[in-house]
């Protein structure tokens, strides 16, 4: 680890919003101009919406993801006097859901307005796939793991966000979330959320197919710093691979679990939250013991934030970065090897099938979005799996 250990600057995702969460912020210099200058491209007023606009209205995905990645980009950009500062001053950045086009954004993979764009389709299409049918998302705290996952898969729901210990998200049809409040977990309290649909399953792939379709005019970079992925916690490397994860996760359970896991791996000493700040932190200070942390609520906060730049920023982050990858179950089932998939030390290029998960008659591929060579199988033909369990390690190529 380094002597001046790894600062890490984190982009919340929906749900934590707040009426009025910018207004402070606004009466900062050129804070509101940036705002105004992004407000055509997310298709919505970002003043308006994060100074008076009501909670009803900025819980609308179509409005609360926009709203959200531009408050973090927004901040960080005052934060550290421009975000193409961010790879001299931080080691590394990530964040939970839609934060991740915001942490693509400060790690220079896309540009603040392309990441507007992208997240204007996103929100809508979101919203369009949430409206098809009656969904949703319910929060389950405590319990024992296991059998919080195993009460979710019999219901045919989906671990949606496994954030941290006692900390999982179920996710599927009204149906669905009723009969597992019916029947919950021995030890765990549910609580619905007030979300509009169930983000990060199946029931998403129609914005997953939007967001690839807008993904084709954007152009991407490599990150300038250490990014970690929602999909298992994993550094990503390129800019081609980050769209494509980021397409994924529409439909793939956000495991913030792993990206902590990581954090602890990478030597990550010290978290700054961007607004709307708090969730992140709060996670963070059970799971990251010994880690300094800022939620950076209103401008009051910069100072604090600032002095941990100044403390723990710098750090050489990519000397930590592990060269494996994991691929992850997209969903809970039975994993089923395909025979072309291959053992230890195959070659596998971009797209390959490795096998499937099944559950209840429907069959998800489980397949690399980069050419690879496969270090070793985690799990075994006819293993149940939950969703974002390891199944796959391995080697991009080119990182040998």
């Amino acid at each position: 680890m380094h002597a001046r250990g790894m600062l890490l600057i984190a982009a919340p995702g929906q749900g934590a919003q707040a009426p009025g969460f910018l207004s402070a912020w606004l009466e900062l210099p050129g804070f509101a101009d940036r705002l105004a200058a992004w407000s055509d491209l997310a298709g919505c007023d970002l003043i308006r919406c994060g100074t008076t606009a009501g909670a009803d209205e900025i819980t609308d995905t179509a409005i609360a993801q926009p709203l959200l990645v531009a408050a973090a980009i927004a901040a960080a950009d005052e934060l550290l006097g421009g975000i193409g500062h961010a790879s001299r001053l931080a080691g590394a950045a990530a964040g939970h859901s839609v934060g991740e086009l915001g942490a693509g954004a400060i790690a220079g993979v896309i540009s603040p307005p392309d990441a507007m764009r992208l997240v204007r389709v996103r929100g809508q299409a979101m919203g369009r796939a949430a409206a098809a049918e009656a969904t949703g998302m319910t929060a389950v705290l405590g319990g024992e793991e296991s059998a919080v996952l195993a009460a979710i898969e019999k219901q045919g729901l989906t671990a949606a966000n496994i954030n941290a210990a006692g900390q999982i998200v179920a996710a599927g049809t009204s149906d669905e979330l009723a009969a597992f409040a019916a029947d919950p977990p021995a030890g765990a309290r549910i609580r619905p959320l007030p979300v509009a649909g169930a983000f990060h399953t199946r029931h998403m792939a129609p914005a997953a197919d939007a967001l690839r379709a807008a993904s084709s005019a954007i152009t991407v970079s490599d990150p300038q710093l250490t990014l970690l992925s929602n999909a298992d916690g994993s550094v990503v490397r390129t800019g081609t691979d980050w769209m494509e994860r980021i397409i994924n996760q529409v439909g793939a359970p956000v495991r913030w679990d792993l990206c902590m896991k990581s954090m602890t791996g990478l030597g990550v000493s010290a978290l700054i939250e961007l607004p709307p700040a708090g969730t992140l932190t709060g996670l963070a200070r059970r799971a990251l013991p010994g880690v300094q942390l800022t939620a950076l609520k209103t401008p009051d906060d910069l100072r604090a934030a600032r002095a941990l730049i100044a403390e723990h920023g710098q750090a050489d982050a990519d000397s930590h970065a592990p060269e494996w990858r994991l691929l992850v179950a997209p969903l809970a089932g039975t994993f089923r090897a395909c025979s072309r998939g291959g053992g230890p030390g195959a070659a596998v290029s971009s797209g390959a099938e490795l096998g499937h998960v099944e559950m209840r008659g429907s069959s998800h591929l489980v397949t690399p979005p980069f050419p690879a060579t496969i270090i070793e199988w985690l799990v075994e033909d006819g293993d149940p799996v939950s969703a974002g369990q390891p199944l796959v390690r391995l080697q991009p190529e080119g990182s040998e």
